[in-house]
């Protein structure tokens, strides 16, 4: 058993020794071979390192020629660079001590003429005192000279006034009317010129005028045609119309758009507004309040808008009359209504529509007597003033207002132009619009269109006329267009061109001294040429 053991022990031991030696042997080659192949690998690098080096050394030194080679080169440059400047240096040092030698050439060469100069002016100083002495002699010898012109001029003077047989004195006297009359002369040959130099300012200056006219006499032109007055039964209707706290005087004025004026004024009721249709609404809607006795709010806004609708048709039915009266048909609608409301207009005391009415009539039958179209010339009459029924509400004159409403109604041209040049603002170009101007001064010029009697109308001709042949070369006056012109013809051997601009002149300012008249009159001197000035 034993011995059994011992040999498979024995057995087993080379197989593990075996593998062992194996193994160890394997190792040691492998550690010889890792050492080999080590050291060419170290031989290797070393080999590498130097080649590395080597390059390095080689690439610095090549580097270090370029540096060389490029420092040289700006070295040079640099000198060149020096040259350069040297020589731009060196020619403007040259040009400047060139400059500086020209420069006391031209001094020494000026003090050299200066010297010249300095002997010739002292040589001219005594030609000068030379000249001084001739000319004592010379003054000398003008004394004795007008001396003896004097002793001359007085035997002259002597003789011309024995031969003229006038003095001195009377001779000056003469002389001096002459040097007048030629001054007057040149004075309004220069009033004249100066006057056709202020025709370019004349529409400017004219429009200041009568924007400062129309603000002077504002309140008394408001006050005639702004204002109704109700009569009252009594004072006690005053207390009951402005009604509890004011709300029946309030009503009324919010009703009616007019002012009620209550005042001391005893029994009566101002109503104040621009507007007269307005205004009419007013009137008749108190006094009819005054007649009912009831006077409360509801029953004033009742009858204001009663009286308004009822005003309307009255109004239509008062341009529906006028356009028949004057021949007038195919009128717009609006345009019957707007010539109704001119009933209730006035302008210098006259209603417009009866205006309206007499200027279509006239230039009708001027238009038939002239071969006119008498149609147009009626038409054109009868709606001249037409913008006047709406002037208080748009802006504008009534002229220009009437022809926007008329071209919105889709009136005739002629009849527009009718309409725009009744007033002169532009040139009339038809006869129906000449026409028409005509007969719109005729119906507003004649006596007693414009508030003013025949006998006042008369006195203020015979006035006009009167004033006029009071002065001096008048030959005749004559005061036309209803006073507002008057022609005075002069005598031509007595009243010369020239002093015909100071004869209108004056005559001009006696009329407004002496005189009271509404508008202007033109002053209207005649004899071969004419002059003309307006008292103002």
């Amino acid at each position: 058993m034993f011995v059994e053991l011992f040999i498979a022990n024995a057995l087993l031991v080379p197989l593990i020794v075996v593998p062992i030696v194996t193994l160890a042997l394997g190792a040691l080659v492998g550690i010889f071979v890792f050492r080999i192949i080590q050291g060419k690998k170290i031989d290797d690098s070393k080999k590498s390192a130097d080649k590395i080096l080597a390059e390095a050394v080689a690439k610095s030194q090549s580097i270090s020629r370029e540096a060389q080679l490029k420092a040289q080169e700006e070295v040079l440059k640099l000198r060149q660079v020096f040259d350069g400047e040297k020589q731009e240096y060196e020619k403007d040092l040259k040009e400047r001590r060139s400059e500086i030698s020209q420069n006391e050439n031209r001094i020494r060469q000026k003090e050299e003429l200066l010297d010249r100069k300095d002997q010739s002016l002292e040589a001219k100083l005594d030609n000068v005192e030379k000249a001084r002495e001739k000319l004592k002699v010379s003054e000398d010898a003008l004394v004795v000279k007008e001396q003896e012109l004097a002793i001359a001029s007085e035997k002259a003077l002597g003789e011309l006034e024995r031969v003229a047989k006038l003095t001195q004195q009377e001779a000056k006297v003469e002389l001096i009317a002459v040097i007048e009359e030629d001054a007057k002369i040149d004075a309004a040959k220069m009033v004249r010129k100066l006057e056709e130099d202020a025709k370019e300012e004349a529409n400017k200056k004219a429009k200041e005028i009568v924007a400062s006219a129309i603000q002077r006499c504002a309140v008394d032109h408001s006050s005639e045609i702004t204002v109704s007055v109700v009569p009252l039964p009594s004072d006690e209707m005053k207390g009951r119309i402005i009604g509890r706290e004011g709300r029946n005087i309030r009503t009324l004025e919010q009703a009616t758009g007019i002012d009620f004026i209550i005042d001391d004024t005893p029994e009566s009721i101002v109503l104040s507004g621009f507007d007269p249709v307005r205004r009419e609404v007013a009137r008749i809607t108190l006094e009819r309040l005054i007649a009912d006795g009831r006077i409360h709010p509801t029953r004033i806004e009742e009858l204001a808008e009663k009286t308004r609708k009822e005003l309307d048709l009255q109004m239509k039915e008062a341009g529906e009359t006028a356009s028949f009266e004057a021949g007038v048909f195919g009128l717009n609608a609006e345009v019957v209504k707007l010539l109704g409301r001119l009933k209730y207009r006035t302008s210098y005391g006259q209603n417009v529509l009866k205006h309206s009415l007499e200027v279509s009539y006239l230039a009708g039958l001027m238009a038939a007597e002239l071969g006119a179209d008498v149609a147009v010339a009626k038409r054109g009459g009868l709606l001249h003033d037409l913008g006047k029924a709406v002037d208080h509400e748009m802006e504008g004159t009534h002229v220009s207002i009437g022809v926007e409403l008329a071209k919105k109604y889709k009136e005739n041209e002629k009849v527009i132009h009718c309409i725009a040049a009744h007033h002169g603002d532009i040139e009339a170009k038809t006869l129906e619009a000449i026409l028409v101007q005509t007969a719109d001064a005729i119906s507003g010029s004649k006596p007693g269109a414009r508030r003013e009697s025949l006998d006042a109308y008369v006195k203020r001709l015979e006035k006009l006329e009167e004033i006029s042949n009071e002065f001096k070369g008048v030959e005749k006056a004559f005061a036309i267009q209803a006073g507002r012109e008057v022609r005075v013809i002069v005598k031509p051997e007595v009243v010369n061109d020239a002093s015909m601009v100071f004869l209108a002149k004056d005559i001009a300012k006696q009329i407004e001294s002496e005189m009271q008249y509404p508008g202007q009159i033109k002053v209207h001197v005649i004899r071969e040429t004419r002059s003309t000035e307006y008292a103002k």
